[in-house]
Formats: C-alpha cells, structure tokens, sequence
C-alpha cells in the first residue's frame, strides 16, 4: 500500500510542545508510581465509559452498543470528582467509542484540572487534524488506538488500510503520546499483521504493544508456535514503552497460569456509563456497586481479594497496575457480594410539644 510507506514530519512547534508535554507527563507518572509505593489506600488506574455506543461492530468485542446515549457532561463531572476525592492517579476513557461524545474535550479538560494524568483509547475513526488539535488543547496526554488487521475484514474494520491517513496526521499534530496497539490471537487471520502494524507505529514515531485476544469472559487462549514468534518480535519493537514491564503477557502468549495478585476493585477500577463500579471490563457485575457509594472500606476488602479469574487473565492494564502491589500484602479473602451503605437518615428538629392543660 502506497499510504504506508507516508511519513510526514511535525512542525517544530509541534516537536517542541510534544517534547515539553512528555517531560511533564513523565514527571506525573513518577511521582504517580511514589505515591503508589507509599500508600495502597487510593486507586491508581481508572478506566471510565463516557459513552457505551460504538460507530464499529467488531465481532469479538463485547464493550459496545448501537443505541447508548453519552453520559451527561455534569454526571461525568461528577463521577470525576469521586475519584479524585480517592487520591486517584490516572483515568483512560473508554467506551464504546469516546470521541462520539459531544463534550469529550470538557471531560478531558476536567480530569486536567482535578490533577489526574489523563488517556484516552479510540477507535480512531473520527480523529482528523482539527480534532486532534482539540484533544491537545484540552491537555490529553496517552491515547490509544487497537489496530487489528491491515486490510479490513468480517471480523474488524480497524486495520492499517483505513486508519493509516490518521496515524499520519497523529504523527504530524499530535502534542500527546501515541500508542498502537496490534493484536494476536483468536479472530485474527494473518498474525503477519501485527509485526506490519508495529513497525509501522514505531515508523511514524509512536510506541507499539501487542495484545492477545482474550475469549468473551477475558481469558486466555494461547498463540500458536507462528505466533508466538511473532509476538516476540512485537514486543522487542515495543522496549522504549510501558510493554516492557509487560512479563506476563509471555505467560498468556503460552497459554501459561500466571501468579499475580489482581487488585481490581481497588488499584484499579472500571467505571461503567451507568456510574457502576466493575472489577474490569470482561468481569463487569461485580461489585455494581454506585460509584457514589463505593466507600475505602469496599476498596481495602477487594484490595485483598483473590480473584477467581486472575490466573488466566489477558487484560493488560489491570496487569500493569497489579505489578506495583505483587510483591506485598497477600490476598487471602474470597469474593462476597457487596451491599451499598444506606443513606442516612435526615435529622429533623422537634419543636417543644405543649400537652393540653
């Protein structure tokens, strides 16, 4: 493909913003990972869903609707404020398919100024030169895109063919990190794809990190001996990014149990639209607890909770925060169903009874 082989160059204004803007998010990121050194009391990482409709199908998600309506920009604030009262570091914005929310850049803006470090996981379909300027201005710092194939198919349209003009413009206008994501596993029909996708990520100046399709609950299936290679080579492309404290995703790769201590519920949490607490996004039901009402109690118990589905869990980032509190506090309770506190009662003044005289 012609397109492929496009390399455009950022102006040097751009250059200088995206360098002084990595300088500062690297900052956050480390006083972020003091922090949680310090202190397991708040959560780190929180993924919340401003909006559950998607503009794609793809066969083998199960995170999307064709009919939600956004969340309400003052809810979203809402929902903000709760989690900066936690003490939390990050927030992703998932969905769906957040950029289809028509207050996105205010949500953003939001978490900008409520002190969270602030990302972003897109589709990409709706990204060109005016909107990635927005996102700029607004103070985004991480954002994400899933590049599941180079020629779309049946299974996805997220391929390198229909997104590679937008990379281009990402590469040219963006202040923020990029990140392209390239997967292996169940659905995917030539695993050639991925080591095509990642280098053209790394190409156009972006970081690259592979991820393994994880069936309907979550879990593994492990990549075959073509794959598995593949995957390898991914992954030494992706050194200069966060992949390479990805160690458990070799395990997953071969279909191996790995030994880590999920601290989903508290660490890290997913927000759902109706402003539910979920473990994840493959395991949501459980707490549903309102996020209103998720007090630091429910946080500490799910903080030592052992979870039924970590030994074969694909989801990355739940991984990625586990690795700060793998090696402390032992997990030694067992899921239990959760009740929200109930709301207390009003006071109300009573006024001086006269008796009949």
């Amino acid at each position: 493909m012609a397109e492929e082989t496009k390399v455009a160059r950022a102006s040097a204004k751009t250059r200088l913003r995206r360098r002084l803007r990595f300088l500062r998010t690297r900052a956050r990121e480390l006083k972020m990972i003091a922090k949680a050194l310090v202190s397991t009391k708040h959560p780190i990482l929180v993924h919340i869903i401003p909006m559950r409709q998607c503009n794609l199908a793809c066969t083998y998600c199960n995170e999307f609707d064709d009919f939600s309506n956004p969340v309400p920009l003052e809810e979203m604030k809402k929902r903000l404020d709760s989690l900066a009262d936690m003490g939390t570091s990050i927030i992703t914005i998932s969905g769906g398919e957040p950029l289809m929310h028509p207050e996105l850049d205010e949500v953003i803006r939001h978490m900008r100024r409520r002190g969270m470090i602030a990302g972003l996981i897109t589709n990409g379909f709706y990204l060109n030169k005016e909107r990635i300027e927005r996102l700029n201005e607004a103070g985004l710092e991480h954002l994400q895109i899933s590049i599941d194939n180079v020629v779309p198919d049946e299974v996805s349209k997220k391929s390198l063919k229909t997104l590679d003009g937008r990379l281009v413009m990402l590469s040219q206008y963006a202040v923020f990190q990029v990140n392209i994501n390239s997967v292996l596993g169940s659905g995917v029909k030539d695993p050639e794809d991925a080591l095509k996708i990642a280098h053209r990520a790394v190409e156009l100046g972006f970081t690259s990190t592979v991820g393994i399709i994880h069936d309907n609950n979550g879990q593994l299936r492990p990549l075959g001996a073509h794959e598995q290679e593949i995957f390898e080579e991914v992954m030494e492309l992706g050194k200069r990014s966060f992949s390479r404290f990805n160690e458990f995703q070799h395990s997953v790769a071969r279909g191996k149990e790995h030994n880590w201590r999920c601290r989903s519920g508290s660490r890290y949490l997913y927000i759902c639209e109706d402003g539910l607490v979920h473990w994840c996004s493959q395991q949501r039901g459980y707490p549903g607890i309102p996020l209103a009402q998720y007090t630091p109690e429910m946080r500490h118990r799910e903080y030592s909770t052992k979870k039924f589905c970590a030994p074969r869990c694909t989801v990355s980032c739940v991984q990625q925060v586990g690795i700060l509190d793998n090696w402390r506090d032992p997990q030694n309770l067992k899921p239990m169903p959760m009740t929200p506190p109930a709301p207390q009662a009003e006071l109300v003044q009573i006024g001086q009874v006269r008796g009949d005289s």
